[in-house]
């Protein structure tokens, strides 16, 4: 495993303390993979010493050289404004503009890694999923079925290259390119024939109370929290999503981490 490595991404202070429950998650999962965390200039050494005493490395990945034209495109406001998301809210830190450091672990010496998002945690062992071929991820599945055609770039399989992170900056900052939901409709674009992971390995917060059918803690290896995030104090769906956070802040912590096999699922309509 010393040429894999789980990779994710800091942009600001609250994805530091999600890095913080995620890398633990990791690590109580007994990996034996690198666990690597790409930071942007907004975060202080302060803010990442967590993530650093739980074993994780450091690597800095400044904003990518994109033009002004594509960065105004994708401003928080204009995108926001003309892409609204309308299935769930969004925090006020989320600055979509930051999501595109992300293709940066492509820059990585590195043979395999695995992206998880910091807004994730890891619930039992996952190295195999270094055995899955780039680019691997799984459907953006939160609301129906339907969305099985799409891909959630919060956890994803990739093949570190140069030659492939300068091959996606030429597409990605192309005249008028315009990606509504950054990253994640750029890598769909860009790995058209993407491989599908099960939707398990990557099993988002809304298909609690959305899909109840569909979660089975015996099954899930990663909860990601889309959309509203476990640690928000004015969180609007922290009543529907109580089990969920309770559990985030079981691993930010490391106290009182459930045994998740003996978990009771959401309920379901007869």
């Amino acid at each position: 495993m010393a040429r894999n490595a789980f990779v994710t991404l800091v942009t600001n202070a609250d994805y530091a303390l999600g890095a913080t429950a995620l890398v633990r998650s990791l690590t109580l999962s007994g990996t034996a993979a690198d666990i690597v965390v790409m930071h942007t200039g907004g975060v202080s050494a302060e803010t990442l010493a967590p993530v650093v005493a739980l074993g994780a490395r450091l690597v800095e990945a400044e904003l990518l050289p994109t033009s002004d034209a594509f960065n105004e495109r994708h401003a928080r406001a204009k995108i926001h404004a003309d892409h609204p998301f309308t299935k769930g809210g969004k925090p006020a830190f989320h600055t979509p503009l930051d999501n595109f450091a992300k293709l940066r672990l492509w820059q990585l010496d590195y043979d395999k890694v695995v992206f998880i998002d910091a807004d994730a945690v890891v619930l039992r062992n996952i190295d195999k999923l270094f055995g899955y071929p780039e680019f691997s991820a799984a459907p953006n599945v939160y609301e129906t079925l339907a969305d099985f055609r799409r891909l959630n770039s919060g956890v994803f399989v990739a093949a570190p290259s140069q030659a492939t992170f300068d091959d996606m900056l030429k597409r990605l900052d192309a005249p008028e390119a315009l990606w509504p939901r950054t990253d994640q409709t750029f890598l769909q674009s860009y790995f058209p024939d993407w491989h599908g992971l099960p939707v398990f390995m990557n099993m988002l917060q809304y298909v609690w109370f959305n899909l109840p059918g569909l979660w089975d803690w015996r099954s899930i290896s990663i909860v990601h929290y889309q959309y509203e995030k476990p640690w928000q104090v004015d969180n609007p769906k922290a009543g529907q999503l109580r089990p969920l956070i309770d559990l985030w802040h079981a691993y930010l912590s490391g106290e009182n981490i459930p045994d998740i096999d003996a978990l009771p699922n959401p309920r379901t309509s007869a």
